[in-house]
């Protein structure tokens, strides 16, 4: 009697033949099973971003319960009044190390601005167009170093080196050894003011806008994710038709033109006017950027990260001088945070990849 299908007259099942891997054509989907990064809310949680905001938080709460006076609205006002000029910087400075450039010269601008601003309101100027003048003075210097970098082609490390002893010098020249401290005291004023008891400065409301601003532009534009492909490789920016040498020249304009911001900024708040005004503000702005996350090697970095990072640097700097630290201890404390921003990253990396490296090596085939 014949056999049913699937079966021999012995009532014995045949099974089907079971390929062998490899045998026939390779899926190869499945030749290596590769373990994969973190994904949805463990990636923005435990992101860089993340832990960021974790370790300034600490420092906040360690601060507060610590140092005496710290966890108040006049502490709260006075930290934000100092870290002002850092953050307004910082933004456009993130732009410029994303798409793999840097710029040493904002400080400088920014006290070329204060020199120029109080020579032009000592002649007897109008402050609203002494004002203008000063923004468009950084215009012109950010367009200095766009035109050398972007279309000259030099290296921006080089030019800003140049520049920033060039913008201090005339920035002397202006102004000489000389201190203008009689601005407008309404205006004065309203650069110290504060919204309510909050002790959150007026001027924040400006900054926020910003802040936003450049967010917006860095993650939510083609411009701004074109400065990330810029970072990884010119060539392939190139290549996929972003223009190279006007996002460089755009960048510079923006820095210049914040830094001039900045350097109203400082004027009126302390309300003087010097050639030295901003000294050595670039060292707070890239440690701070740096220790935000954005790569030094550009192509990687966020604005949420790098406010985490000024604010961090802004609250241990104000700390140690409630607990009456001396300024030297604050800029090693500066130097320090800012060697740290760029080991740290490649060391965790370096980790990373010899993980990724041995999971895949211990990896069982399907």
């Amino acid at each position: 009697m014949a056999g049913t299908p699937g079966s021999t007259s012995q009532g014995v099942e045949k099974r089907p033949k079971q390929a062998r891997p490899g045998a026939g054509k390779t899926d190869t989907s499945k030749v290596l099973a590769v373990p994969k990064g973190r994904t949805g809310a463990a990636r923005i949680l435990l992101g860089r971003d993340a832990v960021m905001i974790y370790v300034l938080l600490v420092v906040v709460i360690y601060a507060s319960i610590v140092i005496p006076r710290f966890a108040s609205p006049v502490t709260v006002g006075f930290l934000l009044l100092d870290v002002i000029p850092t953050l307004l910087i910082a933004l456009p400075m993130t732009l410029v190390i994303i798409s793999g450039e840097i710029d040493l010269s904002v400080a400088s601008i920014a006290g070329l601005t204060s020199a120029l601003m109080g020579v032009l309101w000592q002649g007897g100027m109008n402050i609203g167009l002494v004002l203008v003048i000063c923004v468009l003075a950084g215009l012109v210097a950010g367009a200095f170093n766009g035109v050398l970098i972007a279309y000259l082609g030099l290296p921006s490390l080089a030019v800003t080196i140049g520049t920033l002893a060039l913008f201090r010098g005339l920035a002397l020249v202006v102004i000489g050894d000389n201190a203008v401290a009689n601005f407008p005291p309404g205006l004065t004023a309203f650069f110290t003011s504060k919204i309510g008891g909050t002790g959150i400065p007026t001027v924040m409301v400006g900054v926020v806008l910003l802040i936003i601003a450049f967010a917006v532009v860095l993650h939510f534009t083609p411009f701004g994710r074109g400065l990330f492909a810029l970072g990884y490789s010119k060539e392939a920016a190139t290549f996929v038709g972003i223009d190279v040498a006007r996002s460089k020249f755009l960048l510079y304009l923006a820095t210049g033109t914040v830094s001039a911001l900045a350097g109203i900024y400082w004027t009126l708040r302390y309300s003087s006017a010097r050639s030295d005004n901003a000294s050595g503000l670039e060292l707070a702005v890239i440690a701070a950027v740096l220790l935000g996350g954005v790569s030094i090697f550009g192509g990687k970095g966020s604005i949420p990260g790098v406010l985490a990072g000024v604010l961090l640097i802004g609250t241990i700097n104000y700390a140690l001088k409630l607990d009456r630290v001396s300024e030297v201890v604050l800029i090693i404390v500066t130097g320090s945070l800012l060697i740290i921003s760029v080991v740290a990253p490649n060391i965790a990396s370096a980790i990373k990849q010899a993980r990724h490296s041995r999971r895949v090596r211990t990896a069982p085939l399907p």
